[in-house]
């Protein structure tokens, strides 16, 4: 079925003169808000056709991270923290009062720290194929985040396709696993090598300790292990889907905007 392009606005907002946060904005103001966090090496476009199916009332903000797409920094801090403090620039420029965040992949953490830092705008936060891989969570040990970052430094390349193969699940088709990578090899150094260190080193528990907000993960079946719902089941609400790979929410905009509208209206 098709549906109509909602109308957009490319909004930008200056953290400081070392970061310049650039957004999209759509939908009408003091409508339900919903800000949408892109995962590492990629950008807000991937939200481009959730937004256009969410319900018409939601005000949508899609935002670039700092040096992901079309956001600049020069600052040397690369931390899910810090990536958080951009969201809430971009909230703050908006006058949210009250919203809902979601985050993929790295933007799930993003998210979580969104909502330590802004616990009364914040309202519920939504991971989409984060936090529940136990091969980043919980903290990894020194010579754990050691052998993880050596890839990286060693072998970008190979590092990146690692991470679309472990995403995707069998069968996927070879153009689709290459569009990933593609995107993802792209991403502008030194940040993309600095935010993959943020993430490693990023303490999940600790986080979730101080993040009072009720957290729904929503998991790809055949992505998510058992020891990850014992382990975490009684932290955040982990709801199996069946709607692609890691990158579903690109795969299926129609069944993501789903989800996420029936979040905003609980």
């Amino acid at each position: 079925m098709a549906i109509a392009s909602r109308t957009r606005k490319n909004l930008e907002v200056r953290r400081s003169d070392r970061t310049t946060i650039r957004y999209t904005a759509s939908g009408p103001v003091g409508g339900p808000t919903l800000a949408l966090i892109h995962g590492w090496a990629c950008d807000r476009s991937d939200f481009d056709a959730v937004t256009d199916h969410l319900p018409e009332n939601y005000r949508v903000l899609a935002i670039d991270l700092a040096e992901h797409g079309e956001s600049r920094s020069t600052r040397d801090v690369w931390t899910m923290e810090e990536f958080a403090r951009d969201v809430a620039a971009v909230l703050e420029a908006e006058s949210v009062d009250t919203c809902v965040v979601a985050g993929h992949s790295l933007g799930g953490a993003v998210a979580v720290e969104v909502g330590r830092l802004l616990p009364d705008t914040v309202s519920h936060v939504v991971a989409l194929e984060a936090l529940h891989h136990l091969f980043l969570f919980p903290a990894l040990s020194e010579e754990q985040t050691g052998a993880a970052l050596h890839t990286f430094g060693e072998d970008f390349a190979g590092g990146v396709r690692g991470l679309v193969e472990a995403g995707s699940l069998a069968g996927t088709d070879t153009a689709l696993k290459d569009s990933y990578f593609e995107k993802m090899v792209a991403v502008r150094q030194p940040a993309g090598l600095r935010s993959m260190e943020g993430l490693v080193h990023w303490d999940m528990d600790a986080a979730l300790r101080e993040t009072k907000q009720p957290i729904t993960v929503f998991a790809v079946r055949e992505l998510v292990t058992q020891e990850a719902i014992d382990r975490y089941g009684d932290r955040f609400d982990i709801v199996l889907v069946d709607l692609g790979s890691h990158h579903f929410p690109v795969e299926a905009p129609e069944g993501t905007a789903k989800l996420l509208a029936d979040v905003g209206t609980e």
